[in-house]
């Protein structure tokens, strides 16, 4: 009976699902300007705890690790063997997120809209204008280099100006080490050089230079002099959303809302996230916020959200109300978007020169790789793609231009309408299978 009892026990641990890892921790990061307690970053970790390979992602342009959150559960849950670590940059460190950690929309609105949190001002940070690529790229070879321990297979990519950052530490030189052989593999989600987005000349890399150095080190998406605003009314917006979807709209009387983002009639909270968001009604020039949930109801008052296309405005809402990870950075450095921008063409040139970029191996890349583009760039970021392929040795790149999504939707988009999740899932499987071990 005893040997009975051992073998039942045996077969239900056979049987039991492997142990799964789901958190948000603290990493060592490089020396860099600035005190010593910001030498560090905060990864989201995914994934069963035994895996045998580690895809490493990094947002984009004020983007935090929240905002990739629901593609990288969908992922993990889709590919055996593979965690996912979602790399929050330093800059987090600076965030006061206390009263959003309380969960309670009206406090939230009292403390971030009544400017009671505590703010960093350029005046007060100018070490931040030392925070570019090379700083990034140094913090994020300390990340993946942890994924790697036990013999672990790292892909690396990212989102947006996150996937152009993932080129970068390609074609990146550490010490006459090109940073290609640290990986398995390349993930670009709407992002990458070679002409995906702008680039700066050696004109631009000067005169910016001059204005971070002189202490505007943060990028400002709404230009009001407040660089973290945006990223507050988004978490703010948020949580009415999720918490009291149905409820008239408490921010489209606020006179800081930007008028643009204001229906002409009254709207529920959840509406009013929608309406903010959606390709077909926020605008043009935000593009970068951009997702496609579906519309406003032809009638009620206050008018309700009616989803239909591929975000879910609650699975939306759900990702960027949260904390700890949140998703978006509030103080995103100039430094770094300028380094990115001069990164595109991906080899030396005065500007790169002139900021200390280190692109020496571009050329030379040598792992598989994907890329995903968006209706955003109107096909830039998959012929960047093509092109990185053209020049270096990778062989049959798998590039995916989906025209219908917008610049969001990757990363937010339910699952079955995820065109990005369907196409990459593939694509890791055969490295997670190359990477897991005879057992």
């Amino acid at each position: 009976m005893a040997r009975l009892g051992l073998i039942l026990l045996a077969f239900f641990a056979l049987c039991a699902p492997a142990a799964a890892v789901d958190r948000y921790v603290p990493m060592k990061g490089a020396p860099a300007p600035g005190p010593a307690r910001y030498d560090r970053v905060f990864v989201q970790q995914l994934g069963p705890a035994g895996a045998d390979s580690v895809l490493v992602l990094v947002p984009g342009t004020a983007g935090g690790a929240g905002s990739i959150t629901p593609a990288a559960r969908a992922l993990v849950r889709r590919v055996p063997g593979m965690q996912v670590w979602i790399v929050d940059r330093r800059e987090q460190a600076f965030e006061d997120t206390t009263v959003f950690e309380q969960r309670d929309p009206d406090a939230a609105l009292d403390y971030y809209l009544g400017f009671k949190y505590r703010r960093v001002l350029g005046d007060d940070a100018k070490f931040v204008a030392g925070w570019g690529l090379r700083v990034q790229l140094a913090d994020l070879r300390r990340v993946i280099r942890r994924a790697a321990r036990g013999g672990r297979q790292v892909i690396l990519g990212g989102h947006s100006a996150g996937a152009s950052t993932a080129v970068a530490y390609a074609a990146w030189d550490f010490g006459g080490r090109a940073g290609w052989r640290d990986l398995h593999g390349l993930v670009l989600i709407d992002g990458g050089l070679l002409g995906s987005f702008q680039s700066a000349d050696a004109d631009r890399a000067r005169r910016e230079l001059r204005e971070i150095r002189q202490g505007d080190v943060f990028f400002d998406l709404l230009g009001f002099g407040i660089p973290e605003i945006a990223q507050i009314f988004a978490q703010v917006g948020a949580l009415y959303a999720y918490e009291r979807p149905d409820a008239p709209s408490t921010l489209q009387g606020l006179p800081l809302l930007p008028e643009a983002f204001k229906p002409p009639f009254p709207v529920t909270n959840e509406a009013l996230v929608g309406y903010a968001f959606d390709a077909s009604t926020s605008p043009e020039a935000l593009s970068l916020i951009h997702f496609r949930a579906g519309r406003l109801a032809e009638s009620g008052d206050p008018r309700p959200w009616q989803d239909g296309e591929l975000t879910p405005l609650r699975r939306f809402a759900r990702a960027f109300a949260a904390s700890r990870p949140d998703a978006t950075e509030w103080y995103y450095p100039r430094r770094l978007l300028l380094d990115i921008d001069a990164a595109s063409p991906l080899r030396m040139t005065a500007a790169a020169r002139l900021l200390g970029l280190r692109l020496r191996h571009g050329r030379e890349i040598d792992v598989p790789l994907y890329a995903y583009s968006t209706e955003l760039t109107s096909g830039r970021v998959a012929r960047g793609a093509r092109r990185l392929a053209r020049i270096s040795p990778i062989d049959e790149p798998t590039v995916v231009d989906d025209r219908r999504a917008s610049h969001l939707d990757p990363v937010a988009a339910a699952p079955r309408r995820n065109r990005f999740v369907r196409t990459a899932t593939p694509f890791l499987r055969r490295i997670a299978r190359a990477a897991a071990p005879i057992r």
